[in-house]
């Protein structure tokens, strides 16, 4: 779980009982917790009603045992977020955390990222590259929006491919290589800010 989360461009840490997960939350609030009922020591929907008596609004994914429906109805009105049933997909997991955070994020004031000479519109999908409009594929638009969300952070290709195409490809990660191709060429020269990081991945650079 927690190496697709990762893999998924999320940064994800796991905790076997309770008392470790209090001991890190204490210092650093998540932005989300996915936590299992099924916990030894003081199990999860105690975790979960002592974050919401606390006053804690982080968004929580209860994880519980098919067919549980009680466990489900419980961690609900307690304040979970969502909940999945064992046995799930990891896909369906990441889906779910992300549609999550998605919710619990507050409004985004800023609908015009601007790095270099590149301006991006994301309410209108509309990218200017030194002024003149460029025309991206939607494939093409998410990388960079991608990048731009996170200037001078690195991507590997697996995290690209899961993020914007929404699975895992194995073995095969020459579509991020061709994708990238073609959006540094519609950029022009700002192109160049995407820059490749030798035996990793990519990542938008500094303006030049």
């Amino acid at each position: 779980m927690i190496y697709t989360l990762n893999a998924a461009g999320l940064d994800a840490v796991g905790f076997s009982d309770g008392a470790a997960f209090w001991e890190a939350f204490r210092r650093e609030t998540p932005e989300l917790v996915l936590l299992d009922i099924m916990l030894p020591g003081e199990d999860g929907i105690s975790i979960l009603k002592r974050l919401r008596s606390d006053g804690s609004s982080v968004p929580v994914i209860m994880a519980t045992a098919k067919g549980t429906e009680y466990d489900k109805v419980i961690g609900l009105d307690l304040g979970a977020d969502d909940y999945l049933s064992k046995p799930f997909g990891m896909m369906e997991m990441v889906s779910r955390v992300k549609a999550v955070l998605r919710r619990a994020a507050p409004p985004s004031k800023e609908e015009v990222l601007s790095i270099g000479g590149i301006s991006m519109d994301t309410s209108q999908h509309i990218v200017l590259a030194d002024g003149e409009r460029a025309e991206l594929t939607y494939k093409e638009y998410e990388l960079l929006r991608k990048f731009m969300e996170n200037p001078g952070r690195v991507f590997t290709r697996d995290q690209l491919l899961t993020s914007i195409w929404g699975e895992p490809y194995i073995g095969e990660t020459r579509t991020v290589d061709v994708h990238i191709g073609t959006l540094r060429t519609k950029l022009g020269r700002c192109g160049d800010f995407i820059e490749t990081v030798r035996g990793v991945g990519y990542r938008l650079g500094a303006a030049k």
